[in-house]
């Protein structure tokens, strides 16, 4: 049976036979009453690597996200984001829907960034016919820009913005480690200047299930009664944890190697006829590529194709994907990926 490189995203990742290990053996007791050992090891661990003071194991990066602006918003209150962000295009409208939190959206730039300009003037004034505006979501990596890492020094300039208009900052920080690998510096230097921030261990980190909100202590525990309002109380989840803690141990400092691995990547596809990439360098863990209009292929034949080589990759638009590199890609991968598309495209 042919083995599949799974290149649609690093959701796709399968835990560590450390990781399997560690849940075999994980102590466990019941979390909705603060009583799981594992869960509150990795609670401590993820909180102190985002320079905050507690942390709130979550069963996905979603439930993190809207857990967090529940948190910092009531009904009616207003939050800006980007018009790329995935809180906004991928999270089933939870802030609106079961929040009732007003989304704001103005312009990504290609960098991931939004203006500040265009926050100042998306942030209302005091008036009894707009709604309050009470909070500002960055994300880093920003996904739909790329895979771009957002530096310290723009989200620090950004919180000053947000805290001199008496608001507040959430970090989406999903591929935050992916950040601080492309950046060479640490996730706690990018997340220090948010007043939330909420991470992935199940992407590149590999673990099987979850995400960690980090804030101050009295956030997170506001934030607890919000997260079993939405069902996200969990009991003995240490076995879960347990692999989180081995994410974040032992995980964080092979993201280069994935990055490395898209950069390859991408050099390749560059050489094959009827491929433009939107980024010949990709700055972390995605390569996203387009048809070029003289090529025949459709969308879907392309995806045939692959898929019948044992590659599987992700449509973002019409002519436009996306793959994404993580630690189950090798060397051999790439290359194997590399020579199904050559012969999808020119053979």
């Amino acid at each position: 049976m042919m083995d599949i490189i799974d290149l649609r995203s690093d959701t796709v990742t399968r835990p560590t036979p450390a990781m399997r290990k560690a849940m075999a053996e994980a102590e466990v007791g019941d979390d909705v009453y603060g009583e799981d050992p594992t869960v509150n090891r990795l609670q401590e661990l993820a909180a102190a690597c985002m320079g905050k003071e507690a942390g709130l194991f979550v069963p996905s990066g979603t439930m993190g996200n809207l857990t967090a602006i529940l948190t910092h918003c009531t009904r009616g209150d207003e939050v800006i984001m980007g018009h790329l962000a995935h809180t906004f295009l991928f999270e089933g409208g939870g802030v609106a829907a079961l929040g009732g939190v007003h989304p704001r959206t103005v312009p990504n730039q290609a960098d991931g960034t939004l203006k500040l300009e265009d926050i100042r003037d998306a942030i209302r004034s005091d008036d009894v016919h707009h709604p309050i505006s009470r909070l500002v979501v960055l994300e880093n990596t920003q996904n739909r820009c790329g895979g771009v890492p957002i530096t310290a020094q723009y989200t620090r300039v950004v919180a000053d913005l947000v805290h001199q208009n008496q608001m507040s900052l959430h970090l989406d920080g999903a591929r935050i480690f992916n950040a601080a690998a492309a950046l060479d510096v640490s996730a706690l230097e990018l997340a220090g200047p948010a007043d939330s921030v909420t991470f992935c261990l199940s992407k590149g980190l590999c673990a099987p299930v979850g995400s960690v909100l980090c804030a101050s202590a009295d956030f997170i525990y506001k934030a607890r009664r919000i997260r079993k309002q939405l069902g996200g109380g969990m009991r003995q989840a240490g076995i879960l944890a347990a692999a989180g803690i081995v994410a974040l141990n032992e995980m964080t400092a092979g993201l280069k190697q994935d990055h490395l691995q898209a950069q390859k990547l991408a050099r390749g596809l560059a050489a094959i006829p009827g491929i433009l990439l939107k980024n010949e360098a990709p700055p972390s863990n995605m390569v996203f590529f387009s048809l070029e209009d003289a090529c025949s292929l459709s969308d879907s034949e392309l995806i045939e194709r692959l898929k019948a080589g044992g590659v599987l990759i992700g449509k973002v638009a019409a002519r436009q994907f996306r793959l994404v590199t993580h630690y189950w890609i090798n060397d051999e991968a790439v290359e194997r990926t590399l020579a199904v598309f050559n012969q999808a495209l020119t053979g």
